[in-house]
């Protein structure tokens, strides 16, 4: 075939495809379940819309320099059915509306030798309190900036072990399900910032231990913690790749290995969606 020829097959083929045909990044991220992202395509106007999801403002991005989308983060206790998003661009206020379908997550069951760490005394629970405000404060940012990229690097290299969506028993009682993503790694494995952001919040936490929060723009949020070391502090600029801190086995923790948050919208939402790891 001639290049000529080539290059007219080649107009022709993408001519053919439908003009809402999935970008990659709808791809990647658009898993709508609880714990999960739902991508809404807000269209393909010249100024990017506003969205908000139930009363929070959510990230959008223009993909493939084609169509505006909004992100949006699915609480785990989101049930099935429809939501509705409120979007404003130029042409006006709308509601578009996208469905979250059921996932079924299974369960773990933990011992934990030290007791307060599944029934705290009254001292602890102040500070468990004190220190839950702090972090759904840096859960809440929600700065202009554009996430670097959205197919995140894996904070560490180490097998995947306790998934997203746990429902947890601590010593045969329920807790709060798994709301990240665990990685088998030994202490003092290097953290890399899967993308760049600034540093929102560090320090040692009754059930984190070592943490560090890292804005990467427009409400997406990461969380890493259990550190042996933590190598940031607050309002310092990291780059995609950059070492945060080191592995470790602080706070509740059974063993050395990283606990990876990641936050849209304020929901916690399951980190193997960004990394091309997600199962259904």
């Amino acid at each position: 075939m001639s290049r000529l020829r080539f290059v007219l097959f080649l107009c022709i083929a993408f001519a053919a495809l439908p003009a809402n045909a999935e970008g990659f990044i709808t791809r990647l991220l658009n898993q709508p379940v609880p714990g999960g992202v739902a991508v809404v395509d807000l269209g393909n106007g010249a100024n990017a819309p506003r969205a908000s999801y139930r009363d929070k403002p959510v990230l959008v991005v223009h993909e493939d320099q084609q169509r505006w989308i909004a992100i949006v983060g699915i609480a785990l206790t989101t049930k099935a059915g429809t939501e509705s998003l409120q979007v404003s661009s130029d042409a006006g206020d709308k509601t578009l509306t996208f469905k979250v379908n059921a996932k079924k997550y299974k369960e773990q069951r933990i011992t934990i030798k030290n007791t307060q760490q599944v029934n705290p005394n009254a001292a602890n629970l102040k500070r468990i309190n004190r220190e839950l405000a702090e972090q759904n404060a840096a859960y809440d940012q929600f700065s202009p900036r554009q996430p670097s990229n959205l197919l995140f690097d894996r904070p560490v290299s180490g097998p995947l072990s306790s998934p997203f969506g746990l429902r947890r028993f601590f010593n045969g009682e329920e807790r709060n399900p798994h709301s990240g993503l665990d990685f088998a790694a030994r202490s003092g494995t290097p953290i890399k910032a899967p993308a760049a952001g600034k540093v929102l919040l560090t320090g040692n936490l009754f059930f984190n231990g070592n943490t560090v929060f890292i804005d990467h723009g427009q409400g997406l949020i990461s969380m890493f913690c259990h550190l042996s070391v933590i190598g940031v502090k607050v309002g310092d600029e990291v780059p995609r790749g950059g070492v945060i801190g080191k592995v470790g086995a602080t706070g509740r923790a059974t063993g050395p290995h990283l606990h990876w948050n990641v936050s849209l919208n304020a929901n916690r939402v399951d980190p193997a969606i960004f990394i091309g790891a997600f199962k259904p």
